[in-house]
């Protein structure tokens, strides 16, 4: 499998497109203007501490206070055999944001911070050494997992990342050595400074991309904006210049994403339907609470059994909608509907597949299995705020509907308005109800059998610019 990354850069916006065997694999958009603050540690103040959700709330000079979950604190400082943690309100305390705010909900923070570098992530407050479960060779995690104990700073723990992997001593003593130093400057940062205050920024998406997307399997980077390029290219010669021939800068007129035939790409992540290649299509719905996908066979007939057109059309679906939900960069729960399968190594093989292909998904995912109604359960890490979040808003016509009221509707909603109007109050004899071109299309067809009902004269009126479920009753003076 080929990678290639693209970057595309403009003052106000960020983007990033990974491309496996030349298809659309991940997208990231990152406005300047935008919360995105997942990695940044701050010197908060508690504001509140409710000990039956055994949760506090912090004041990190943001609009909404973040959210700590206390248990995760006790599950470390037990780590550490350092006993019960207590938080008091008042209390100055250093914490790092995990999760993004979400609609209502303030961002989401850990005492257990992680600093990731190029080669390993620095736990400074834990004592624990972990070896990424995408190196195969057990030979290699062992050699990994006696260097890492052999240059990680006392009392500290670490994680040694997949792009680790045959490199020297020196690479991760290079990488260890710049995060604690990176730690001491933080922790002198905090003393100095009063809560709430930002000690650290994650780096922006370019720095982020060398970071933790250039991996030696991808044989092009490729960035249109000047001071990205540099910027990414002094990064590089300095933790890995054997990458630096991959990195390009493109110099073309034409936008990096159209030329690269991304831009139809990226619309049609907003649309409900995906479309397979056989003819099948997937329905992508969102709740609140979890993310439903439901698999059609659509236009697909298939050649051979029914049993066997279902199989190959949740083979083909199960592929897709990994690519979908890392694409759109689904996360919480998700409940997909395959279409019934009667054969228990065809669910098997399709569970497998699914499995297979988050393979390619850093984000963390788990697929739990079938429930007895036959839907896979599954749930992926959310951390940032969504895809979906950030190119679109909620329709201003339906309010997040996703439907509207009918014209039929809309005119029974009208009737009932005049006839309540002309039996309870004094109006006018003659009225002038002005709706939507398409609700005034089926009321005329009853305006003048209602106008004798009434005994008033009922003039109608379209306006196209009117909201097709609004309506307006005029009294037209004598």
């Amino acid at each position: 499998m080929t990678k290639k990354i693209i970057v595309s850069t403009i003052a106000e916006e960020s983007r990033m497109a990974l491309l496996e065997d030349e298809r659309l694999a991940e997208l990231i958009v990152e406005r300047t203007d935008s919360d995105h603050i997942v990695g940044n540690i701050y010197k908060g103040k508690i504001r509140n501490v409710l000990p039956g959700m055994q949760a506090a709330f912090i004041d990190i000079g943001r609009e909404k206070n973040a959210f700590l979950y206390i248990g995760d604190m006790e599950a470390k400082s037990q780590t550490q055999h350092s006993g019960k943690q207590s938080l008091t309100v008042g209390q100055d305390i250093v914490i790092q944001i995990v999760k993004d705010a979400l609609g209502v909900k303030g961002p989401r923070a850990t005492t257990h911070i992680t600093l990731p570098g190029r080669y390993v992530v620095l736990m400074p407050t834990v004592d624990y050494i972990g070896i990424s479960r995408r190196i195969g060779s057990d030979t290699e995690k062992h050699r990994l997992k006696e260097l890492a104990e052999k240059i990680c700073p006392p009392g500290m723990g670490m994680i040694v990342r997949t792009v680790a992997e045959g490199k020297s001593e020196e690479a991760l003593r290079k990488d260890i050595e710049y995060l604690a130093n990176l730690w001491s400057s933080l922790l002198a940062r905090a003393k100095r400074s009063s809560a709430p205050a930002a000690l650290y920024r994650d780096v922006d998406l370019v720095i982020r991309i060398v970071r933790d997307y250039l991996t030696p399997d991808v044989t092009e980077l490729i960035i249109d904006n000047h001071d990205a390029f540099h910027r990414a290219a002094d990064l590089l010669n300095f933790m890995s210049p054997e990458l630096l021939t991959c990195l390009k800068l493109y110099e073309q007129r034409e936008d990096v994403f159209s030329f690269y035939k991304l831009t139809e790409e990226v619309e049609k992540l907003g649309e409900r339907q995906v479309w397979l290649k056989s003819g099948g299509y997937l329905v992508i719905d969102k709740t609140e609470a979890l993310t439903v996908i439901d698999v059609n066979t659509g236009r697909f007939i298939g050649q051979t059994s029914l049993a066997e057109t279902v199989f190959q059309t949740n083979l083909e679906a199960a592929a897709e909608i990994a690519r979908q939900i890392r694409l759109r960069d689904i996360g919480g729960i998700i409940i997909i509907d395959f279409i019934d399968m009667e054969q228990e190594h065809h669910k098997q093989a399709v569970l497998d597949s699914l499995e297979t292909h988050f393979k390619k998904d850093r984000t963390k995912t788990h697929v739990i299995g079938l429930t007895g109604l036959g839907l896979v359960e599954m749930t992926r890490k959310k951390a940032r705020q969504n895809l979906e979040t950030t190119l679109y808003a909620e329709c201003p016509c339906c309010k997040g509907r996703g439907h509207i009221e009918s014209p039929e509707t809309i005119c029974l909603k009208i009737k009932r308005e005049i006839r309540k109007k002309c039996a309870q109050h004094r109006i006018a004899e003659s009225l002038i109800i002005q709706v939507h071109p398409r609700v005034a299309d089926i009321l005329k067809k009853d305006l003048v059998k209602l106008g004798e009902e009434v005994s008033r004269t009922l003039l109608l009126e379209a306006v196209p610019t009117m909201h097709d479920e609004a309506f307006c009753i005029i009294h037209q003076k004598e």
